[in-house]
């Protein structure tokens, strides 16, 4: 009875015989909850494609992706199933929606909302890390510090919810600095302790399915574009257009699993871990920056030039994305085919043309920009099949 997951109290994974690198349905449903977040925030960008705009989505993301990926790192750390770490969860989904609701009006009066919303879902965390010490789940100060911090980090993240611009926005800033530091100093981060050792394969995983999440998130704004304009208004132009964007998040899914995703990490080495992990968040922002790129596709028919300000963010989320995955499949194991085919010079060929394709797609109609954008994402697929058949015919029969 003791062994019911409702009664499974945390545990370390190391204190786990066998624990398993699947996630958990809970789990799931958290990443599930942020589809309507990354949806508002890539509303907020279409919104205001300007310099001030693309920043304040930036820095958006990387609050948000922070709130997923420490409650992640905590997941990853201690195995936990039981009824209150159901309910905390349950109580950071609706965190999660408050930040949601908060971001169209993230410039005004949805700031205190944003701010306050965020330092609850941190104080939960705090919460679970402290349980977890509370418990016996950690003989080490590690749960004990993560908490601490955490709910240091909670108090100012409130602090900012109520100080005027730009103070608030900078004292925000601050505290996601800190998150990382609180990791990263030398001799007080809590990296330092042996037993900071996330399940690399059930964060691989984590990082799979949130992709998935993300590049579906494009689907869903183009069609709700689409739904918007009108289906009965759309130029036979639009409806190419719309088959390109969805071919094209889904070319974009492919060449992420093939070449990285769901794959572990080779090694445990720091410098590895942290580049897996930075690669990881401009990888995800990229593929919702071109999910809102893509969205311009409704606008346009065949002569009209891409819209500009899709045009750029959607040429440089390409390059941005193509760069990530190259750093990420040279530090996964297991793909060693991957290598062979996804070469170096490929993802340079495909960086060089959306580079291109940045510089003139608005001087050119827009049936010129998909192309060579489509030569940038496509060539990633072609090109390794084209080499995986030349393999496979030249290989001798058995």
């Amino acid at each position: 009875m003791k062994d019911f997951p409702i009664w499974t109290r945390p545990r370390h994974h190391l204190d786990v015989d066998g624990a398993s690198n699947h996630v958990h349905w809970v789990e799931l449903f958290f990443d599930l909850v942020h589809v309507v977040t990354i949806f508002l925030l890539g509303n907020y960008l279409s919104h205001h494609l300007d310099w001030a705009g693309f920043w304040t989505y930036t820095c958006i993301f990387v609050a948000v992706f922070f709130a997923w990926a420490d409650t992640s790192v905590y997941n990853s750390l201690y195995v936990s199933t039981d009824i209150p770490h159901r309910v905390v969860m349950a109580v950071q989904i609706v965190t999660m929606m408050i930040i949601a609701a908060a971001i169209p009006e993230i410039t005004h009066g949805g700031w205190p909302f944003f701010a306050v919303g965020y330092a609850l879902n941190r104080a939960l965390t705090a919460w679970l890390y402290w349980r977890a010490r509370h418990v016996g789940a950690e003989t080490t100060s590690l749960a004990y510090e993560m908490g601490r911090n955490f709910f240091a980090l909670a108090a100012v993240f409130a602090a900012s919810g109520f100080l005027p611009a730009p103070y608030g926005y900078l004292l925000f800033g601050a505290g996601i600095l800190l998150i990382q530091l609180q990791y990263l100093l030398p001799g007080v981060g809590t990296l330092r302790f042996e037993r900071f050792l996330p399940r690399l394969g059930h964060l691989s995983e984590r990082f799979g399915l949130l992709m998935l999440i993300l590049l579906g998130e494009g689907f869903f704004k183009l069609c709700v574009t689409l739904a918007d304009k009108g289906i009965g208004e759309a130029y036979p132009g639009t409806f190419f257009n719309l088959v390109m964007g969805g071919l094209s998040l889904f070319a974009l899914a492919w060449i992420y699993f093939d070449s990285a995703g769901m794959a572990r990490l080779g090694s445990r080495r720091l410098p590895l871990l942290l580049s897996y992990w930075f690669a990881h968040i401009v990888i995800l922002w990229s593929a919702v920056t071109i999910g809102v790129a893509l969205a311009g596709e409704v606008y346009v028919g065949f002569l009209d030039p891409y819209p500009p300000g899709y045009g750029a963010i959607g040429t440089i989320g390409l390059a941005v994305f193509l760069a990530a995955l190259r750093v990420l499949q040279l530090l996964v194991e297991g793909r060693d085919e991957t290598r062979r085919y996804h070469s170096g010079g490929l993802r340079l060929f495909g960086i060089a043309v959306a580079l291109f394709m940045f510089l003139i797609h608005t001087r050119v109609p827009a049936i010129v920009g998909n192309l060579g954008w489509g030569i940038a994402l496509f060539s990633q697929i072609a090109v390794p099949l084209r080499r995986a058949l030349r393999d496979l015919r030249a290989a001798p029969e058995t």
